[in-house]
This record gives structure tokens, C-alpha cells and sequence, in this order.
């Protein structure tokens, strides 16, 4: 398969090669999906600097959340099957910067229907930290409405379709 791997730390534009690589194996609890979108994440910037918390051995395929398609399932892996639709976290050092990605299945969730590819792939981590900096950082309470404006590379999407929190009686 082709996917985007890190051999050495340094910034994303810099060390990001596309590259030929084996097919992910599902181990137990695992699965194996066809990568359908994975966004860019600033984890994986900070991963492809050596300078976040998780520290995957090099080499890489940087791609912390993604959406994609069930191909394969390891040992003990229960309620997905082979052509699910899923959302998640990847599992390093086979992340979602490739054609094909590895998941824990205790991790991975159905997509919903209603939202696409792109969409869903970021539901995972990038929809949670919208919703959490709304909620519990800049204390949105019932009633009140914010105004969010996207910065260059941030999607507003998220935080604008919670920015209005209702009233409850």
C-alpha cells in the first residue's frame, strides 16, 4: 500500500514521504480499514516533530483520527464486520496518512449515516475538542450563543454547529 511515513523528525512538509508499505495485520482486537478520509490533526504535526506525548518509533504513517471501511478483523473482535462503515483513533505506527490503517476495536465506532467521509473522520478528535473548548473552557451555559470564527487551517465546522446552547426547562 502507499502511505505517508516519517523516517526522521522534523517538520511535516520536510519529512513526509509517500512510500510503499506493507498492509497492516490486525491483531487481537484490532481491525483493519480502508482509509476513506483522515484529517490532518495538529497531533500529527506535533508527532512528525517528536514533540508530542506519544512518541511512535520511526518509522511513521502519521493520521490520528480517521473514517474507513472494515476489511479485515483480528482475534476477538466483536460487532463490526468486513465493509463497516467506522470512525477512530488509528493505531501507530499504522495511522491514517495511507491507503489501509489499523484500529482498536475498543476505539473504533460506526460512522454515522448522515455525515460523509470527511466528516465523520473527524468526529473522533477533532468534533470532542470543539465541544470540550465550547463546554468547559469557555463555559458556554444554557441560553447562550458564541461566535465562532475559524482561524487559517481550522475548520469552524465543529465548534459553529454547538455554539448555540438551548435553553432547557
Amino acid at each position: 500500500m502507499k502511505a505517508w511515513r516519517v523516517a526522521d523528525l522534523g517538520e511535516p512538509r520536510d519529512v513526509l514521504r509517500l512510500v510503499g508499505v506493507a498492509d497492516p495485520e490486525p491483531g487481537p482486537g484490532q481491525l483493519v480499514v480502508r482509509v476513506l478520509a483522515a484529517p490532518a490533526n495538529f497531533p500529527d504535526v506535533l508527532m512528525c516533530r517528536g514533540e508530542y506525548q506519544v512518541k511512535p518509533e520511526l518509522p511513521f504513517t502519521p493520521g490520528v483520527e480517521l473514517c474507513g471501511e472494515v476489511v479485515a478483523l483480528g482475534e476477538g473482535v466483536d460487532g463490526f464486520a468486513v465493509g463497516d462503515r467506522v470512525l477512530g483513533g488509528a493505531t501507530l505506527p499504522y495511522g491514517g496518512f495511507a491507503e489501509f490503517a489499523l484500529l482498536a476495536a475498543a476505539a473504533t465506532f460506526p460512522a454515522p449515516a448522515e455525515l460523509d467521509d470527511a466528516e465523520a473522520a473527524a468526529l473522533y478528535i477533532g468534533y470532542q475538542t470543539g465541544w470540550f473548548g465550547l463546554h468547559r473552557r469557555a463555559g458556554l451555559r444554557a441560553g447562550e450563543t458564541r461566535w465562532c470564527t475559524p482561524r487559517p487551517g481550522v475548520s469552524a465546522a465543529p465548534p459553529s454547529s454547538w455554539a448555540r446552547r438551548p435553553a432547557r426547562g
